[in-house]
């Protein structure tokens, strides 16, 4: 069992580590459009006995409520997910919408 455990240790720090720039990139664009604006989404049906249901979603992140700068953040964020600065701006993406 110890085994185990030990040999485990060195594969979970490994999931700790900086991931590549590009996937940060990728990754950090959703929080940056959060940043910008909630997200969200409303649905209304019926279930088969004629009841209705209804179900929101709502994600507001502490950046936008605090007014932070989406590029900012996602400038942060790949910082703190790779080590590395971004290799390209935010607003150089396409299917940013800022």
């Amino acid at each position: 069992m110890r085994r185990v455990l030990i040999l485990g240790l060195p594969l979970m720090l490994l999931a700790c580590g900086p991931i590549p720039v590009p996937q940060a990139e990728r990754e950090c664009l959703q929080r940056a459009r959060l940043a910008q604006q909630p997200r969200g989404e409303a649905a209304v049906g019926f279930d088969s006995e004629g009841g209705m249901r209804t179900r929101f979603e709502m994600d507001i992140t502490s950046d936008f409520i605090t007014g932070r700068d989406p590029s900012a953040v996602y400038d942060s964020c790949v910082y703190q997910k790779s080590g590395q600065a971004p290799s390209r701006p935010l607003y150089s993406f396409p299917e940013w919408k800022g």
